[in-house]
């Protein structure tokens, strides 16, 4: 069964080369939401209603993700963010909002230094960003990041068991279990399982050397658009501010109360809000 939203439409788009599957919905100014690991877009199944009532929302799967292609390279967050970036104007939107949670964060925070002239507001959600001055010390505590930047071994122990894994992952990762869905980690595992896929979403892992080079640029010539970092205060919450303030001039926002990394899973109404009040705000 392929996973499907009310009121959304989802179709392949032909961007940077490659085809990208968008799901839209909504009307008002654009947003684009970018998922995380080991996720797809329906990481955002429970933001994106909420969203539609003012936004024209776009969520996409990632190259190497879902139903978007997985090709032998450009795993990079650089190329990645083309690739958003050029969904959205094969879409009809020259301007909009991004938001990206984890290594969705990664892309967005390049797609909004790369595109300067189509990205109006960034939003970054629970992940350490490359080319932070904490990046190396917060990554050398993160037991997968080793695993997953590993060749060929990831895939061997992970292949067949993509549910197991992904379960336990996930778990591990929530503040309150009530909120953890054993049928959305069903969605996942079923995408993570396709051709290439696994393959697809270790490969963000292993550019994470190029994406750091990368991102100290960014840094050179800080963000002028508002920008917002939220995270659960279980996780990242403390620390998305003031990373964020290395790479742009207006920061807001903070630690979500009660919830750990996956925050549009544990806490929906608290993340529409959040970037409701943010983008309206201009």
């Amino acid at each position: 069964m392929i996973a499907a939203l009310t009121g959304f439409t989802q179709r392949p788009v032909t961007a940077n080369g490659i085809s990208i599957n968008a799901v839209t919905g909504g009307a008002g100014p654009p947003i684009l939401l970018l998922h995380g690991w080991p996720e797809t877009w329906w990481e955002w199944h429970k933001v994106m209603p909420l969203l539609a009532e003012r936004f024209s929302v776009v969520a996409i799967d990632l190259r190497g993700a879902g139903f978007s292609d997985c090709p032998q390279g450009g795993y990079d967050k650089a190329t990645m963010a083309r690739d958003a970036h050029a969904t959205m104007v094969a879409l009809g939107h020259e301007q909009y909002a991004v938001c990206g949670h984890d290594i969705g964060g990664m892309v967005a925070l390049a797609q909004a230094a790369l595109h300067r002239d189509a990205v109006t507001h960034l939003a970054v959600l629970d992940v350490p960003l490359p080319g932070w001055s904490q990046w190396q010390a917060t990554v050398a505590r993160l037991w997968h990041f080793g695993f997953h930047m590993n060749r060929d071994l990831p895939e061997r122990l992970i292949q067949g068991r993509e549910y197991d894994y992904i379960a336990a992952f996930m778990a591990e990762r929530f503040y309150d279990h009530s909120r953890f869905d054993p049928g959305d980690v069903a969605v996942y595992a079923r995408a993570m399982a396709l051709p290439g896929r696994l393959r697809g979403g270790l490969e963000w892992y292993r550019a994470l050397a190029a994406d750091h080079a990368a991102a100290l640029t960014y840094k050179q010539r800080p963000l002028a658009i508002p920008v917002l970092g939220l995270g659960g205060d279980a996780r990242f919450g403390a620390q998305m501010v003031p990373m964020l303030e290395e790479f742009a001039e207006t920061v807001s926002g903070g630690a979500i109360a009660q919830c750990s990394h996956y925050v549009a899973d544990e806490r929906p109404d608290a993340v529409a809000a959040a970037l409701i009040e943010f983008v309206a705000r201009g």
